[in-house]
């Protein structure tokens, strides 16, 4: 079944615990970016800086150029997952064998132009797979529905890996991103800019979980 998970995405501690009061009212699995301002555009919090409430799920999307630089102390932080984006250039196999030794989940995200059968390592490793359909370090993109078609391909590396999707969840498309295979959909703009992110929230995972015909 698949999931609505809010995203945090905040460049000031100020920031951060205005998102995680306004979110711990209703979520549970989280995922917060932090960027180098090197591999994303965008100067957001680092790993140093993050904290959340406790029972919180933590997926940490770490737009990072390098990260060797950063996986120790996103260890120590002891997030449930910590995703690397595959067009890093460092080999990331062994940065998951790290990250799985210390009981964290490793994922690998994909940007819009990357074909899985050329990170196919890192997809066997993985135990999540985020298909990033946004511009990096920024709120309110569109979804790229084409990038559903990626899905298969995914699946026939590794049949059973997390599918995850990020940039421009919003209410009238989590229906589709979700029938098309993705199993946790990161919404950003959608719920940070909602006046009311508890209903619209609840709206997404109401769309998900709907029966009809795509």
């Amino acid at each position: 079944m698949s999931q609505i998970v809010p995203t945090v995405m905040v460049e000031t501690i100020d920031q951060l615990r205005e998102s995680t009061a306004k979110l711990q009212t209703f979520a549970r699995r989280v995922h917060i970016d932090i960027s180098d301002g090197e591999f994303a555009p965008t100067f957001l919090l680092n790993e140093q800086q993050l904290f959340w409430p406790q029972g919180w799920e933590v997926d940490v999307h770490a737009m990072v150029a390098r990260p060797s630089e950063h996986i120790a102390q996103l260890i120590q932080l002891k997030p449930s997952m910590v995703i690397f984006h595959s067009e890093t250039q460092e080999d990331l196999v062994p940065h998951f064998a790290a990250l799985k030794q210390a009981g964290i989940k490793a994922g690998v995200a994909l940007l819009k132009t990357t074909v899985p059968a050329t990170i196919q390592p890192a997809i066997q490793a993985a135990d999540h797979v985020m298909i990033f359909s946004g511009d990096l370090g920024k709120f309110g993109g569109t979804a790229s529905m084409m990038q559903l078609e990626k899905i298969r391909l995914i699946k026939k590396i590794k049949p059973d890996v997390e599918i995850g999707w990020d940039g421009g969840v919003k209410i009238d498309n989590a229906y589709t991103i979700s029938k098309g295979g993705v199993d946790v959909l990161n919404v950003g703009g959608e719920i940070a800019n909602s006046p009311t992110p508890a209903e619209t929230y609840n709206e997404l995972v109401k769309e998900i979980n709907k029966h009809g015909v795509i």
